[in-house]
């Protein structure tokens, strides 16, 4: 593989650069620098100028906001919002929902609802985890039962990301009880103001409010709302993992968490030394440099045979998944080891600026152990990749 990028790549990478410099504000930028996470105003107003640029959604179809980048332009594109760093696009509209109404919507739902989500006119979430059926989403138990023209809805979801700021759902639904589990599934989209969708927040141990419950007590859905097939579901729903688990590889950002890591061992001292002249950290620290450069070309490998699956998930992205969740949480570690115990002041944030990092960085640490959970456990992923990769 040639790792050199060509002059083109190289200017278009210099134009993504720019955009960057004059359309952020820089308080949000060095927010995300100190490990802070943006606000529902910061993601919302970033995503509507990129989108007013044409770069809110670049994978999607041209007719709906796609562009014609090459793979390794958008591979560069995410790289660098990443390593700026910049707000994520809101990935349950932009990753999840949105490629999935593409792909297998009616045509009125494409009208409708992709317009919106590419400018976050509306806040999607995601209704696919339940209490018992997480990692074996195949056991969900949320059921909608065909009443005329509407489905009537009944069920819990849980771990719902940021579903207080919803305005819909997206939903696995049981609508047949009768057979095969996998085949028994449909993809519902849900307006979490209909009556009977509550909302419980679930406190995290950082003491966040990021996660939810939602509860659906015979919620009536209109028929329309079905994405594609009744009873294809399931398959709708591996189509939108695999984007989710390349997603959450999320190189750039670990290439920015590296930097940052290195810029503060240097800076944070232990006795007469920085905890950079440490020989082991910087060993350790420079092995996971490398196992992310490889990380980023099996990224890359990924991108680049996208759509050779027959629009089935790319078995590899469940590595991509394992590998890009282990490699941020060792720098979550490294980051709480340069702290030392000065990641106590997470109980009483300094408001010193130079220091404020220091607030974040045990809440950091605790909140990533989920990573290697959501998105589908990376026990599950190992099972993928031995029967889809290895063909055990």
């Amino acid at each position: 593989m040639d790792l050199q990028f060509t002059a083109a790549e190289r200017a278009f990478r210099d134009e993504v650069r720019e955009f960057l410099r004059a359309s952020l504000a820089p308080g949000v930028r060095s927010k995300l620098q100190q490990g802070a996470s943006p606000d529902k105003e910061e993601i919302v107003a970033w995503q509507r100028a990129l989108n007013a640029r044409g770069w809110a959604v670049p994978h999607w179809p041209a007719e709906w906001g796609g562009t014609s980048w090459s793979p390794i332009e958008h591979h560069i594109f995410q790289d660098e919002l990443q390593q700026w760093p910049a707000p994520a696009t809101l990935p349950f509209n932009v990753d999840m929902v949105g490629p999935v109404i593409a792909q297998f919507g009616s045509e009125a739902q494409k009208r409708y609802f992709l317009p919106r989500a590419a400018n976050l006119d509306d806040w999607w979430c995601q209704g696919f985890s339940e209490p018992g059926a997480g990692s074996d989403l195949a056991s969900l138990r949320t059921s909608a039962t065909r009443v005329g023209e509407h489905y009537r809805v009944k069920g819990h979801k849980t771990w719902t990301t940021l579903a207080q700021h919803a305005d819909w759902i997206f939903c696995l639904v049981r609508t047949n009880p009768d057979v095969k589990k996998q085949e028994g599934i449909s993809f519902l989209l849900i307006d979490m103001k209909s009556k009977g969708v509550t909302v419980r927040p679930v406190i995290t141990l950082d003491g966040s409010h990021e996660i939810n419950e939602v509860l659906l007590d015979e919620v009536e859905v209109p028929r329309q709302n079905l994405v594609g097939e009744e009873g294809r579901g399931w398959d709708y729903a591996k189509f939108l993992l695999s984007r989710e688990r390349t997603g959450i590889a999320r190189v750039g950002s670990s290439k920015e968490l590296v930097r940052r890591v290195r810029q503060l061992a240097a800076q944070v001292r232990r006795g007469p030394r920085a905890v950079l002249d440490d020989v082991a950290f910087r060993e350790r620290l420079a092995l996971l440099e490398i196992e992310l450069k490889a990380l980023e070309i099996t990224q890359l490998r990924v991108v680049a045979a996208e759509g050779r699956h027959g629009g089935r998930a790319d078995p590899l992205s469940s590595l991509l998944k394992i590998r890009g969740s282990e490699i941020q949480q060792a720098l979550s570690e490294m980051l709480l080891e340069v702290a030392g115990p000065q990641a106590a002041r997470s109980m009483t944030p300094d408001p010193d600026a130079a220091t404020q990092w220091l607030a974040r960085v045990a809440p950091r640490y605790f909140n990533w152990r989920k990573i290697s959970i959501y998105g589908g456990s990376n026990e599950i992923q190992r099972n993928i990749i031995a029967k889809s990769v290895l063909g055990l």
